[in-house]
């Protein structure tokens, strides 16, 4: 199996809340969207997979020597994350925050979620695939919007870019929406470059 020097991974995490959300998610042009007005359901717009389950991927099989970790991680979870990381062979490094622009109305409660998370981990020696470094860890970046509806789960494309200016050598996006030039990818809605086992239905789990 081919091994990579960067993994970018937007897990598909379970989210349960604690009570019922106002809202829903609805398809314009095409793209999944959350409407705060909708009357339908909050329940994510794709299939899930548990904390434990991701855990047990077997990425360390894709994995080089020396290889940069990229992981989106929800509030829920950030403080298990640690966990997958080390289980995939990694040790955790910083956390990249994106704020997001604007911030209208997030999920959440006593306070409405405008930032997510990518979790940096490393695998070997560092230097060896960092192509330069960068100051800071706080990013503002626009949600993309269609006909006024943010896009659920969606993240900047500066967020590749970021990656690609930093990181060097072969690239793997996990639980990808779409194939970017030069990167190999994983994603239910994609032709798949790898099949991974842990994704025992390889149609029924990811983003879309």
């Amino acid at each position: 199996m081919k091994k990579y020097n960067v993994i970018y991974a937007d897990p598909a995490w379970e989210q349960k809340a604690g009570r019922p959300l106002s809202g829903g998610y609805i398809k314009v042009d095409g793209v999944q969207v959350f409407n705060p007005k909708s009357d339908k359901s909050a329940d994510l717009p794709y299939n899930t997979m548990s904390f434990d389950d991701i855990k047990e991927l077997p990425i360390k099989e894709l994995t080089d020597d020396n290889c940069h970790l990229y992981m989106w991680v929800t509030n829920k979870y950030l403080m298990k994350a640690e966990q997958i990381i080390n289980a995939w062979g990694f040790k955790y490094s910083t956390t990249l925050v994106w704020a997001k622009k604007p911030i209208g109305s997030g999920m959440g409660g006593t306070y409405k979620v405008s930032t997510e998370f990518l979790i940096f981990a490393t695998k070997g020696n560092v230097g060896e695939i960092t192509n330069e470094k960068v100051n800071g860890t706080w990013f503002e970046q626009k949600r993309q919007y269609v006909n006024g509806y943010p896009c659920h789960s969606k993240k900047p494309d500066f967020f590749y870019e970021l990656i690609e200016k930093v990181s060097a050598g072969s690239k793997f996006e996990l639980f990808a929406r779409n194939k970017r030039d030069g990167w190999d990818a994983w994603g239910d809605k994609i032709v798949a470059d790898v099949n991974i086992i842990g994704l025992k239905n390889q149609k029924s789990v990811g983003k879309n």
